[in-house]
C-alpha cells in the first residue's frame, strides 16, 4: 500500500480489531469445558478465522470432538499490551464469540460477534467489516519500535511533547510512546496519581517502516520549531530545584 489522500487520524475499529489478534501471542479460550490460556498456539487467517493448535489432552479439543454437532461454542479473548512499561499496559481487549470446529488436529473457530474495548468503551464490531479488514502493517514490528523509541531516543520524545497542548502536560512526571500505527503516535503523559496518552497524527499513513521513519522525522522537525511547553519548563524547574 502506498501513500493516499484519503485516510483517517486514527485505526477505525475493524482495523484495530485484526490488528489486535495479528499481533498478540496469548488468547484465553472460555468453552463449556472450562477455561484455558493458549500461548503461540494460534494463527489467522485473511478473513479473520483463528486457527488454534491444541494439545492432544487439551479439554477444549475434547469438547470439540464430543460436542453433538461437533461445533460447540466458545469465547476468545485477546489482550493489547504496551510493550513499553507504563501505567495500565492494557492498551485493548478483543472477544469473539463463535464456534470451534474440528480439522484434523486443530480447532477451527468462526465468530459470530466481535467486542473492542478501548480506553474509550466497547465497540460491537460489524462482522462483514471485521472480516473484510487488514491489520494495521506496523501491528507486528510495533513492539520493536516502540521499545528502541523509549530506550534509545529518549531526547526525541522530550522534544516531541512540544507539539502537546501545554495544558495537557500540567504536572507529568514521566512521558512514553505507548503506541505507533500507520496513522500516527501516541503518548503516554504519567502524573503523580494519573495519566493521559495523547496523539501525535502522521500527515500520511506509514505503511512500511521506512515511511514510518519519515513520518517521525518530519515531527521531530515540526517540534523543534516549536516552543518548549510553558508547563514542561515548570516541570524541569522544579525537578532542578
Amino acid at each position: 500500500m502506498g501513500d493516499s489522500p484519503t485516510w483517517t487520524a486514527a485505526p477505525a475499529a475493524a482495523e484495530r480489531a485484526r490488528s489486535v489478534l495479528a499481533a498478540a501471542w496469548s488468547c484465553a479460550v472460555t468453552a463449556d469445558g472450562g477455561r484455558e490460556e493458549f500461548v503461540g498456539a494460534h494463527t489467522v487467517g485473511e478473513d479473520g478465522r483463528v486457527i488454534l493448535d491444541v494439545p492432544a489432552d487439551s479439554t477444549l479439543l475434547a469438547a470439540a470432538v464430543c460436542a453433538p454437532r461437533g461445533e460447540p461454542s466458545a469465547v476468545l479473548e485477546f489482550a493489547d499490551v504496551s510493550p513499553v512499561p507504563v501505567r495500565n499496559r492494557i492498551r485493548a481487549r478483543l472477544w469473539m464469540a463463535g464456534w470451534f470446529s474440528v480439522e484434523g488436529e486443530r480447532l477451527a473457530f468462526r465468530p459470530t460477534r466481535v467486542v473492542l474495548r478501548q480506553g474509550s468503551g466497547a465497540t460491537v464490531v460489524d462482522l462483514d467489516e471485521f472480516a473484510a479488514a487488514v491489520p494495521d502493517p506496523l501491528a507486528t514490528a510495533e513492539a520493536g519500535l516502540l521499545t528502541h523509541l523509549a530506550d534509545c531516543h529518549g531526547d526525541a520524545v522530550e522534544r516531541l511533547t512540544r507539539l502537546v497542548e501545554p495544558d495537557s502536560l500540567h504536572g507529568a512526571v514521566k512521558v512514553q510512546p505507548v503506541a505507533v500505527d500507520r496513522h500516527g503516535l501516541t503518548l503516554r503523559i504519567e502524573r503523580a496519581r494519573a495519566h493521559g496518552d495523547v496523539r501525535l497524527a502522521f500527515h500520511q499513513p506509514a505503511d512500511t517502516v521506512a515511511q514510518l521513519t519519515e513520518r517521525m522525522h518530519i515531527l521531530l522537525t515540526q517540534a523543534s520549531a516549536a516552543s518548549c511547553p510553558r508547563a514542561l519548563q515548570r516541570q524541569r524547574t522544579d525537578d532542578d530545584g
